[in-house]
């Protein structure tokens, strides 16, 4: 009888016959416009759209496929850590070489992430049909010319803090949206903070993540020795001075 622990045992491919059939109808229904996605089978569903169709998904996942719950919109900075290592400043870069230490050249292919993508710069959104109970993930390359795509406010009125938030951090637009006012920054702020290439001002003082400038604790003194007491019974040197 052959042992048993010899068998070799093959998992199952997992299928995940919800999130296929939405990709496949997904698919139908935006052709080109759909040009990138990836499904974990059991855990979730990305898909990139063009950049030109963005603010169309919005209304065709809110109308058609039942997508009725937005849960979050950002921006993603694809650009590597311009200082050789992920998380680095210039000024740590100097250090090390000071010390002689050597320092990795930073890799400057951009990143895509699920769904890949072609430029620095992609926004993505979360929503969430309560129908399925499934969740999606949707991207789109911002035109590195314009750096520019359609609001979802009209059919998510909650995407609507999310692009100013954006638009604020990334220097990124999203056209036809009522009114993209800063949320965080005085009005007179140059710059755009979440931007890779942003210069962080308090890693040109102190090295990343900063060194913590503690002061020393002080040194323990001794309480000083207390005279010691003699007791009413205790005998004197000059027994004069004890009373009869």
């Amino acid at each position: 009888m052959a042992d048993s622990s010899d068998e070799t045992t093959t998992e199952e491919p997992v299928v995940d016959e919800a999130r296929s059939a939405l990709l496949e109808a997904i698919a139908a229904d935006l052709g080109h416009d759909l040009v990138g996605s990836h499904l974990l089978p059991g855990k979730d569903l990305w898909i990139r759209v063009s950049s030109e169709s963005w603010g169309a998904t919005a209304e065709y996942l809110q109308n058609h496929q039942q997508f009725r719950f937005f849960n979050f919109l950002s921006v993603i900075d694809w650009l590597p850590s311009p200082y050789g290592r992920s998380n680095d400043s210039a000024v740590e870069v100097s250090l090390a070489q000071a010390a002689g230490e050597s320092i990795e050249e930073a890799d400057q292919t951009l990143g895509t992430g699920y769904g890949g993508g072609s430029t620095r710069f992609q926004v993505l959104a979360r929503v969430h049909s309560l129908t399925t109970n499934l969740g999606l993930t949707v991207k789109a390359d911002f035109p590195e010319d314009t750096l520019s795509v359609g609001t979802w406010v009209k059919e998510y009125p909650g995407a609507n803090w999310h692009e100013r938030e954006a638009a604020e951090m990334f220097g990124v637009h999203f056209a036809g949206h009522p009114g993209l006012t800063a949320l965080y920054l005085p009005s007179a702020f140059e710059g755009h903070p979440l931007r890779k290439d942003f210069p962080l001002l308090s890693r040109i003082v102190k090295p990343w993540p900063g060194i913590v400038d503690v002061e020393p604790m002080p040194e323990a003194v001794e309480p000083p020795t207390a005279e010691p007491k003699l007791s009413p019974s205790a005998s004197t040197e000059n027994p004069q001075d004890v009373p009869s």
